[in-house]
């Protein structure tokens, strides 16, 4: 039914006035879109994460790609361009390899809120940097496309939506990144350019400690997220302690596994070694290294 018959049968008067203004000015448009609920089922409103990467699949190649953690599902995005709005940009730490990553999240709301995940340090960050710093006014719409380059590179390349015209930037290697990123937020804030990105909020001690020691032992970080995903978490410190004590347990004595032939033995060991020592005060991490030096050192001397 059109906004015309919609008045009619309410009772209420109709504008072609407004409906006019509405047409012309996308941001009010999208101020009454945005109050219009729909009732029923629907998916939860969870932002798209995108991930960058020249991949190929099934024969047909892409450049990014949505992942679905509870899945483990890697689904590629065939379109080489996400139009929309940039809302926010944000520096987030991950793990990868035992190791701290900073990847570079920009957040972009369309049909849905989408969030492109990169590294830092890669050419398709720098590429959008680059390109963004010259945007002025951030409440216009811009297509951000993805091209690949060499050796399986990726790279950015911005567009202003309405005018299809190409942002661009000459490529300077030796940019400061991070000024350029306060540069671009502090615009899309509205706030001065001095102004620093708010950072993360630091991670919980309980997940802190399990990083720690999974990494010390090598124990497999998918077997940590199964693990996580039975319990209906996505992280340890949503675990009650015993949980997550359980837990270490479980990744201690996994690593203990080859330097016993009985597990109960390798238990006990851990016991006495580990959480014993514990208890009466000392550090679980430096116990944990003790324990592993000790029983590496039997192993070897029996070889």
């Amino acid at each position: 039914m059109s906004a015309y018959l919609e008045a009619i049968a309410s009772g209420r008067k109709f504008s072609f006035a407004r409906e006019i203004s509405l047409l012309h000015n996308p941001s009010n448009l999208r101020g009454q879109m945005n109050t219009e609920i729909k009732l029923g089922f629907c998916n939860p409103p969870e932002p798209v994460y995108l991930y960058v990467k020249n991949g190929e699949s099934s024969g047909e190649s892409f450049l990014w790609y949505n992942f679905i953690v509870e899945q483990n599902k890697t689904i590629p995005v065939h379109q080489q361009a996400l139009t929309g709005y940039l809302l926010e940009l944000r520096i987030t730490t991950k793990e990868f390899r035992g190791n701290d990553n900073n990847k570079l999240d920009i957040v972009i709301a369309a049909d849905e809120v989408y969030i492109i995940r990169t590294g830092i340090d890669t050419n398709f960050a720098k590429t959008f940097l680059l390109s963004a710093s010259l945007v002025q006014d951030f409440s216009k719409p811009l297509i951000i496309a993805v091209t690949a380059g060499e050796k399986n590179t990726v790279f950015c390349r911005l567009y202003d939506a309405a005018t299809k015209v190409r942002i661009r930037k000459e490529w300077n290697p030796n940019s400061d990144w991070a000024s350029l990123i306060t540069e671009i937020q502090s615009r899309l804030t509205g706030t001065s350019a001095s102004v620093p990105l708010t950072p993360e909020q630091p991670p919980h001690p309980q997940d802190v400690r399990v990083k720690q020691i999974r990494t010390l032992l090598n124990y497999p970080l998918d077997l940590v997220r199964e693990y996580l995903q039975f319990q209906d978490v996505d992280r340890p410190s949503l675990l009650p302690a015993s949980k997550i004590d359980s837990l270490v347990k479980t990744m201690c004595l996994a690593w203990a596994a080859d330097k016993f032939e009985n597990p109960n033995d390798a238990e006990s060991s851990y016991q006495k070694q580990v959480i014993d020592v514990v208890a009466s005060g000392s550090d679980e991490l430096a116990a944990i290294k003790t324990w592993m030096q000790q029983l590496q050192g039997v192993k070897a001397g029996a070889a």
